[in-house]
C-alpha cells in the first residue's frame, strides 16, 4: 500500500528489511546497541562487523534516541539505530517502566530528525518493539504512522518511508493503521 504525504511516499511491505534499499534502514535496537537477535541480528549477518564496530564507539544511547553508522555491506549507506522500549522480558515479565507510547514515538521521530539532519532523502522502518521486546502491534503501527504522518506535515527533506513489516499478519494491521490515518 502507498500514499503520499505532502512531498513524500509513504510505503507498507511485507519483507526483509535487510534487502531495502532506502540510503537508510531503521534496526529496533538496545540501548547498548549490542546487535544481538531479531532486526539487529539479521542487519549483523549482513552488514558485517563494521556496524557493530560503530556501535561500540558510541557507547549507545537512551530508549527513544537514534544514532546513525554506516550500513557496512547492506543495500543501504546507513543504519539508524532507534532505541524502542520494552513491553516484556523474556519471560513474558511485564516489562513497562512507564510512557512506552512516548519513547516509542520519539525513537520514531527522532530517526526522522537524524534522516533529515544528514540529507538521507529514503528510509525503512520495522515495527518497532514489536519482537523480543513484546510492544503490541496495533498499538506500535498507531504511534509509528500517526508520528511518520504528522512529521511529513512540516518541514522535511524526505521524499520516500518504507515500513517494512514482517510478516502478512503485521502487514495487514499496519495496512488497517494507515487506512485510518489517512481517511482523517
Amino acid at each position: 500500500m502507498k500514499v503520499k504525504i505532502s512531498n513524500c511516499v509513504l510505503e507498507l511491505l511485507e519483507g526483509d528489511i535487510t534487502e531495502m534499499q532506502t540510503e537508510a534502514i531503521v534496526n529496533a535496537a538496545n540501548a547498548r546497541l549490542i546487535l544481538g537477535g531479531g532486526v539487529a541480528g539479521a542487519i549483523k549477518r549482513k552488514g558485517g562487523p563494521k556496524i557493530q564496530e560503530e556501535c561500540n564507539k558510541t557507547g549507545g544511547t537512551f530508549v527513544g534516541g537514534a544514532v546513525k553508522t554506516t550500513g557496512g555491506n547492506l543495500k543501504a549507506r546507513y543504519v539508524i539505530h532507534a532505541v524502542g522500549p520494552q513491553w516484556f522480558d523474556s519471560a513474558h515479565h511485564k516489562m513497562g517502566k512507564g510512557n512506552e507510547d512516548e519513547k516509542l514515538k520519539n525513537a520514531t521521530l527522532n530517526s526522522l530528525k537524524l534522516a533529515d539532519e544528514n540529507n538521507i532523502k529514503s528510509i525503512s522502518f520495522p515495527a518497532i518493539s514489536t519482537g523480543i521486546f513484546g510492544f503490541p502491534i496495533e498499538r506500535c503501527a498507531k504511534i509509528m504512522l500517526r508520528t511518520t504522518i504528522d512529521y511529513l506535515k512540516g518541514q522535511t527533506g524526505l521524499e520516500k518511508i518504507i515500513f517494512c513489516l514482517f510478516g502478512q499478519d503485521s502487514y495487514e494491521v499496519f495496512e488497517k493503521q494507515l487506512k485510518q490515518e489517512t481517511l482523517k
